[in-house]
């Protein structure tokens, strides 16, 4: 008989026991939340559409009729001024 294999034999049968895992120490750590960026335009938004006041449906039906039979009009300068006060 050949010592050998014997060897080894025993080798595949033999117990092994598993290494001891360490303990980690409670840190502090907390989860965190990130909020991206269009998130927060995407909330802002959302705040201001339910803080806008309710659409006036008297406004809105004579602008409909001045438009359908063609008595609004619309001042260039006016347009224009309003432009040059929204972005400057």
């Amino acid at each position: 008989m050949r010592v050998e294999t014997f060897t080894k034999v025993s080798q595949l049968y033999q117990s092994s026991t598993p290494a001891k895992v360490e303990k980690k120490e409670k840190g502090s750590k907390n989860d965190t939340l990130e909020i991206s960026h269009y998130g927060k335009e995407f909330h802002i938004a959302k705040k201001a559409a339910l803080e806008a006041p309710e659409v006036r449906e008297d406004k809105v039906s004579a602008m409909k009729n001045s438009l359908a039979s063609g008595t609004y009009q619309v001042s260039m300068e006016e347009v224009a001024d309003k432009l040059l006060e929204h972005y400057f």
